[in-house]
């Protein structure tokens, strides 16, 4: 690394980066330093790709070369070197915050602890608002011992319900609980419960039922997992109860439920022109996302078309379009997911639009989207909700922080959440 090209790096500064956010610019903030250091606090959208990762992840994660990025560190002497390999790869929009972390943190800016701090925060401004049903950790055992009339709905990834769930409960992964509650539950008498690992997920999730107008009692488990295991209750592990195929007419119910949902939430529907367009549009970010799950995906996608689970793009969105202020487009092939999952993202401050195009017309390719491979564990952030070995302090103190987030939206005031 030369002096030349030390001195040709340009730097931003926070006031620049909060404008940017503020006006609804697209802009990238990098935090190139490990996960585990990012999760101590970071800028609201700040998103992360550790100095080591940057030929790999870049140019999925921010496909437009002269996207606006900003990179930054805590001092580490990380920023420099990171912002000279964007150069390296075609980048042509890339500054170093000036100060680094401390600049942020000086000017009165808030910082954000753990990982897909955005969307956890979203969805605490969602129960906030709507004051989503729930119900406490004690009083599911309760319901089940009593063998009540209920169904509890996990609405993680398949592979964490798997390694350890709520007893009784059945894998139903977040975008797809519109599209199977009614197959699953087809009474209306019948008490619905969903649960994550904490609360994000169960809320989004028990949220998205009652937006849908399903008929039943809906509650998210307060919690989730953790509040489960605070308890002293028992989890299962190994389990592999998924929800059944659903029926036409049970697709075509959900398909009016989740496009009233979408349509409420301001979400656009575009055909195969527009998004043509929205290619030829070099001005701007394109994330293409197929929000079904993987197993689907790699049968047939349309061409262009990245994978993330529907529930999982809006619980992990800094990490599937770290660039604030892109375009997003889903789609699905049978409706609801892509109206759900859009629904979501639009209230999260997304211009979104659902795909609507005939995937018979369409030739389809197979197999994975070529995602770069998973990172491994160095450097990694230890989640306190997942694995069946948490200390229960932990536990509880992510669960504190997740109980503050609301008024650190306040604080910071660059998000520009709302509610339906």
């Amino acid at each position: 690394m030369t002096t030349d090209t030390l001195e040709r790096i340009q730097t931003a500064t926070p006031q620049d980066i909060r404008h940017a956010l503020l006006v609804g610019s697209e802009i990238a903030i990098i935090d190139v330093r490990e996960e585990h250091e990012f999760a101590q606090g970071h800028p609201l959208f700040a998103a992360q790709i550790p100095l080591r990762r940057i030929d790999e992840e870049a140019r999925w994660r921010i496909p437009r070369l002269d996207t606006p990025i900003v990179v930054y560190d805590n001092g580490e002497g990380f920023a420099r070197k990171a912002a000279v390999r964007f150069e390296g790869l075609g980048y042509t929009h890339v500054r170093e915050l000036e100060g680094g972390l401390s600049a942020w943190r000086d000017a009165g800016f808030e910082l954000f602890e753990d990982v897909n701090s955005y969307s956890k925060a979203f969805g605490e401004l969602v129960e906030h608002r709507r004051h989503t049903p729930s119900l406490a950790a004690e009083e599911v055992q309760a319901l089940i011992r009593e063998k009540a009339d209920i169904a509890i709905l996990d609405a993680r990834r398949y592979d964490e319900y798997n390694v350890m769930n709520i007893p009784t409960s059945t894998s139903v992964p977040g975008a797809e609980l519109v599209l199977r509650v009614r197959t699953i539950a087809p009474d209306p008498d019948t008490t619905i419960i969903v649960n994550c690992a904490g609360r994000t997920r169960s809320i989004i999730g028990a949220q998205s039922l009652v937006n849908s107008g399903i008929p039943n009692k809906i509650f998210a488990l307060r919690n989730g997992t953790i509040g489960w295991t605070l308890a002293g209750q028992e989890l299962e592990t190994g389990q592999t109860r998924v929800a059944p195929e659903v029926d036409d007419i049970s697709t075509e119910e959900a398909r009016a439920y989740a496009r009233d949902v979408a349509y409420r939430a301001g979400v656009k529907r575009i055909g195969w022109a527009e998004l043509e367009a929205f290619k030829a549009d070099t001005a701007r970010t394109l994330y293409l996302y197929d929000v079904r799950q993987p197993r689907e995906f790699e049968s047939g996608h349309l061409p262009g078309f990245r994978n993330a689970q529907g529930g999982q793009l809006v619980q992990e969105t800094d990490h599937n379009a770290p660039v604030r202020g892109a375009r997003i487009v889903v789609a699905d092939t049978l409706g609801p997911r892509a109206d759900m999952t859009a629904s979501w993202l639009a209230q999260l401050g997304w211009d979104v639009s659902v795909l609507d195009v005939d995937w018979t017309a369409i030739a389809l390719e197979k197999g994975s989207d070529g995602a770069p491979s998973p990172r491994g564990p160095e450097g990694r952030y230890k989640r306190p909700y997942e694995g069946t070995d948490n200390k229960a302090a932990a536990m509880q103190a992510y669960l504190d922080w997740e109980y503050g987030l609301v008024a650190q939206l306040e604080r910071d005031g660059t998000h520009g959440f709302y509610v339906i």
